[in-house]
Formats: structure tokens, sequence, C-alpha cells
């Protein structure tokens, strides 16, 4: 149903967490959720749900969106114990093993192409990269964020002559991506970058060395910009440096996918307190959300920009909305799905036993 999901033959994937705050006490999944994002006026332990969502990042019209896919509810374990929750069939799980969970489900729906998940640091480790290495079958990588005190090695090289015990797995260490980005900071390049709707100079340093909290070869790239830097990595040796640092870039879609389904689709307005009510209407956003970046792929024109933004000449989800509620109100639209009417049949026979009685 989607069109042209791969992206350079890879299946891009967009994995994150999102808070949704609500005022009932007794909606379903929702607890006291630390706000790393809260402002100064906000409370840092909001009364909210935490949703961890998967979403396929892919271009649509010439810009990149996100099309949610999976979601799961995260639940303290001792929100669990400490409420009605303990009674169901609901068990602790993880938001590593909530996210291994909907790779898997939704790999075997996509079975073309190589799959890289692109995520931020707190998810880019070891625990989410090995259970999906070994138990995909398939081709899998990750492109993620370096910490700033991640110690990275050089390559092991070739073995010269054989000693007594196991190959070395690790070269010389080269220090933390803190210090490197010091040391390859002279080294860099201008490079031209799709990022953030325009094409812009990127001054940036690639090289391949080992990482040990994913036990493997990775590329590491270093973003630098007037006085910060930043340290991307993945485990695609194939991928150029512009490549990463686009698709990292577009990471962000997913955090406005999240304000498209709290704000636009009204997720976040929501009172209902069952747990399906609120599973199937968390649903319907999704399918809502990714049914209207479908219909924009499929439209012959590229949607216009409604209200004028500086620095954005990209169309807007609201604008494909709106596009979609103009076409529902056609004559076209009200012939092939007519709007439910009484029949006049029972009308007449509703008068006639009024009449009688």
């Amino acid at each position: 149903m989607i069109p042209e999901p791969l992206t350079n033959n890879r299946l891009l994937l967009l994995l994150d967490d999102s808070i949704n705050p609500k005022t009932g006490k007794k909606i379903f999944g929702c607890q006291r959720v630390f706000d790393h994002a809260a402002k100064q006026n906000q409370s840092r332990y909001p009364w909210a749900q935490n949703i961890v969502m998967l979403g396929l990042l892919k271009t649509v019209k010439g810009r990149w969106a996100c099309l949610p896919l999976s979601f799961r509810f995260y639940h303290l374990k001792k929100t669990i114990e400490a409420s009605a929750l303990k009674k169901s069939a609901l068990q602790f799980k993880t938001k590593i093993d909530q996210a291994v969970e909907m790779v898997f489900s939704i790999t075997e729906a996509f079975q073309q192409g190589t799959i890289l998940l692109i995520t931020d640091s707190w998810f880019g480790n070891n625990s989410l990269y090995l259970p999906l290495n070994q138990g995909l079958g398939r081709e899998f990588h990750l492109l993620s964020r370096l910490r700033c005190n991640n110690t990275l090695f050089d390559l092991p090289g070739d073995v010269v002559r054989k000693k007594a015990g196991r190959p070395r797995k690790y070269g010389k260490k080269m220090g933390n991506a803190a210090s490197l980005a010091d040391k390859y900071h002279p080294l860099a390049k201008e490079y031209s970058v799709n990022l953030y709707g325009r094409t812009r100079p990127v001054m940036a340093f690639g090289q391949i060395l080992m990482l040990k909290t994913i036990k493997t070869r990775v590329r590491v790239v270093w973003v630098y910009r007037k006085t910060q830097w930043v340290a991307l990595f993945s485990t695609d040796l194939s991928l150029s440096v512009p490549e990463m640092i686009e698709y990292y870039g577009a990471r962000w879609k997913i955090e406005a996918a999240f304000k498209e389904l709290k704000q636009d689709l009204g997720s976040a307005e929501t009172q209902t307190r069952h747990p399906d009510a609120v599973t199937n209407h968390l649903h319907f956003c999704m399918m809502a959300a990714s049914l209207t970046w479908i219909y924009a792929s499929r439209l012959a024109k590229t949607p216009a920009r409604r209200h004028a933004v500086s620095g954005r000449h990209h169309f807007a989800f609201s604008d494909v909305r709106r596009l979609i509620a103009e076409a529902a109100m056609s004559d076209n639209f009200n012939r092939l799905f007519p709007v439910p009417r009484k029949s006049m049949v029972n009308s007449l026979v509703t008068v006639l036993l009024r009449m009688a009685a």
C-alpha cells in the first residue's frame, strides 16, 4: 500500500519514545513519567502515557516524512506491581524489548531491502543491535548518535605472526569521541547535504573505527558547527558521509510525527479510559497520519504551502489534510460515498403508523 517504501534500496525505520499528557487518573497507560524536555513552567514528572513508536522514513514530494507503523505503551515496573494492571496479563518489558518486537513485526511486512534503524543515543546500544542483527536473518544496520564519552579503537589489522591465544579484536585505543573531535577537526571537509529542507554546506570528517559498545566496526562521522560538534556512527560501512548526515537529520521527522498525532489528529485531547478504547484510538490516529502521507505521495502535483514560514518552502502536514477535506466535500466523493439517509418507504410507514395510533 505504501508506494516506494525503500530509499536507495534501504528500509529506513525511525525509533523514538514520547509522552502524551492526560488529565484523567484512570486512563490506561498513564503514570508519572520523567519529561527531560519540560520547560521551566512545566512539571518534570507529568501524568502522561509513555509511547514507544516505530515509523517509516521516506521522501514525499521532495520532503522527508515519517509514517507511523507501530507503537507500544511503556509501563514502569513499579506501576504494574502497584496498580490494577498487576491483575491483568500485562508483563513488564523494557523499551528496548518493545522496540525489538516492533522491528521484528514490521520487517515481516517489508521483505525487501536492507534495514537501517535510525535512533537517538539512548536507543543506540548493543542491547538493541545484537538481538536484531542475530534474529532478523537479513542485513540489518544501525544509525545513531555517538556519546561524547564513548571510547573508540583502531581496527585490529592483519596478524603478522601467530601467537598463543585468540587474535586481537580491537586495535590501538584512539580515545573518546570528544578528544578525537579536536584531533580530526583540521581534517574536516565541506559537503553539500540536503538537510532540514534545503541544501546546506556541512563541515564533517569520517573514519572507520571499532566501537566496543556494540562490538563491531562502525563508520564515525564528526559534524562540525561554529562552536559545537556532533558525532554520528553507523554499522553500515557503505553509507557515505552526506548520507549519514542527511538520514540522521531526517530523524527529527519522528518528532514531527508525534506532534501530528497529538495536536493535529487529537491523540492528546481524547480522555478515553478503557485499554481497548485507548489503544484503538491511537491506532486510528496513526493510520490517519500514514494515509495522509500516502495520499500526498499519490498526488499529481506537489501541494502548495498555505501559511508562509521563514526558511520553510515545503508543504506541511496540515496542507495535505486541507486537500483531503476539500476532496471529501466534492460532489464526486458524495456520489461514490453517499451520505446515509432514511428510506422513503420506512418514513411513509412511520407516518401511517402514527396516524393509526
